[in-house]
């Protein structure tokens, strides 16, 4: 038997796991708008919170500057991630107005 011939057993039941993913479940309640909707959603919260702290911290109602640094690296890192996506995304969209028909 060759090396080859001794994965052939578990072929059948890995194809079996998987399902092909159907239109009307890739377009379901957790579709691609919803997600979307909910990332940009968590990256303002999470904007609006490093507000708060930094206003926190300026007013003297905190005195914690460490997480007020933590909050901002968050919203920091949370905008750049959403600017990432919005690039891919419009890159993708110019890739499919540059196809042919």
């Amino acid at each position: 038997m060759t090396p080859i011939q001794g994965i052939s057993p578990v072929i059948p039941t890995i194809a079996d796991r998987i399902a092909p993913v159907g239109a009307s479940e890739a377009s379901g309640p957790g579709g691609f708008m919803d997600t979307l909707k909910n990332a940009i959603g968590k990256a303002n919260d999470v904007q609006v919170q490093a507000n708060q702290a930094v206003d926190a911290l300026v007013t003297g109602q905190s005195q914690d500057l460490h997480r007020t640094m933590v909050a901002l690296q968050q919203a920091d890192v949370s905008f750049q991630l959403m600017m990432q996506i919005r690039n891919k995304l419009v890159t993708a969209y110019e890739e499919i107005q540059r196809m042919q028909v």
